[in-house]
């Protein structure tokens, strides 16, 4: 299970989420940053609700690819694209 709690606002310059996943009896914490230009990349939206689905659906495609404990402690989401390149395709929005 994957639990993502974003600030109560947004930053200037995007938002910051807690992450915890919890799976086969771990459990592990995440701090994950989001830009806006991320958000607009990946989500297309601008709320709070987008944030959250975009890095709950973030991290059940790092966790097809490895365990939770491989997972960086703290990051921004687009440093993802760098370690699996796949992830820009599956996310892009379509035009």
């Amino acid at each position: 299970m994957v639990t993502v709690d974003v600030a109560p606002s947004a930053s200037a310059d995007g938002w910051v989420c807690e992450v915890t996943v919890e799976l086969d009896g771990e459990r592990t914490h995440h701090t994950v940053k989001v830009s806006e230009a991320d958000l607009e990349r990946w989500a297309g939206g601008g709320r709070r609700e987008d944030v959250e689905d975009l890095v709950a659906r973030s991290f059940d495609f790092l966790l097809q690819r490895e365990p939770p404990a491989s997972i960086l402690r703290r990051f921004d989401l687009s440093a993802i694209r760098r370690y699996f390149p796949d992830y820009d395709d599956q996310f892009k929005l379509q035009a």
